[in-house]
């Protein structure tokens, strides 16, 4: 293999780091949902958490498969204007008719579009449709996760307007990948959401607050650590990758005072919460006599056509 080719290779990841290390704090995040539901949905929940974790992963999967999964995933409120929370309607038909679908759709309907799936969810329980229901809570811990990040509620999603390329996998991927281990994950037992669609833009507007230290607190540290500092090199399936040094990556998680630990608790918490509320939404059924074999993996054929943007 050429130097120049490595080279090729290692900026690649640089660039897109989530796409090495897969989704590990996806599935950590609905993994750890699991032990927050109450005794009748744990006993349904937990003898297929290794689905729940693994499949954490296919939203991810399908926006490069699937013609309009993409913008399920974020919303970028500041393409509204410094107001956005206040002229963006909760619900998905108001939105339309203000802005029409094809405006939401460019900006990111990721609030709508874990609603929608929420119901969905609900449906599976009353019809107590045990492949559907695992289906769609793995999907929806996925996109609540999604509406936890920071990066994914601004169109600075990437540090591409701010000269910090990266930084969306430095946050979401390379610190948990680092430090999750120390982290305290658990968030007691779920509760019933009485609003569930206000309580999705409630997080996504907490999460949209700590942009600017997202970006603030990595400049300033870029400022003071050398290139050598910031980056280090690491084999990776037998690729050598550039990745952020593990000092760097404690520096900005100290600077952060923590913040991607508590999101991804909020996220744990706001994801049992759902799955709960869902179910007695449904009328509380009974689960216990669920049997047979679930659905095999969806099947992801890449489409070259799609082309979506790297969160």
């Amino acid at each position: 293999m050429t130097g120049s080719f490595i080279l090729i290779i290692c900026q690649f990841f640089y660039f897109y780091p989530s796409l090495i290390w897969g989704f590990y704090a996806h599935s950590l995040i609905n993994r750890m949902a699991v032990y927050s539901l109450p005794p009748e949905l744990i006993q349904f929940y937990k003898p297929h958490i290794q689905y729940i974790t693994e499949n954490a992963v296919n939203p991810d999967k399908r926006r490069y498969a699937v013609v309009g999964e993409a913008e399920k995933h974020f919303i970028d409120l500041d393409q509204y204007g410094e107001n956005a929370l206040e002229i963006l309607p909760e619900y998905w038909f108001d939105a339309v008719e203000k802005f029409t679908e094809d405006t939401l759709r460019a900006k990111g309907i990721g609030p709508w579009a874990a609603y929608l799936t929420f119901q969905n969810l609900t449906k599976a329980f009353e019809e107590k449709n045990q492949s559907a229901i695992l289906r769609l809570s793995a999907d929806l811990g996925h996109y609540l996760g999604d509406l936890n990040v920071p990066l994914h509620t601004t169109e600075n999603y990437n540090g591409q307007l701010t000269g910090q390329v990266g930084i969306h996998g430095f946050w979401e991927s390379r610190i948990p990948e680092l430090m999750a281990a120390d982290f305290s994950l658990w968030v007691g037992k779920a509760s019933y959401v009485e609003k569930p669609q206000q309580a999705i833009w409630e997080a996504v507007k907490h999460a949209h607050s700590q942009v600017d230290s997202v970006l603030i607190f990595e400049k300033n540290l870029t400022a003071n650590f050398s290139s050598d500092q910031k980056f280090s090199f690491e084999e990776r399936n037998q690729i050598t990758v550039r990745v952020y040094s593990k000092e760097f990556t404690e520096a900005y998680a100290s600077a952060l005072d923590q913040q991607v630990e508590r999101q991804m608790k909020r996220s744990i918490k706001m994801i049992a919460d759902f799955w709960y509320t869902a179910w007695v939404n449904a009328g509380q059924p009974d689960l216990s006599s669920l049997q047979g074999e679930i659905e095999e993996d969806e099947d992801f054929k890449t489409k070259p056509e799609l082309k979506v943007r790297e969160h």
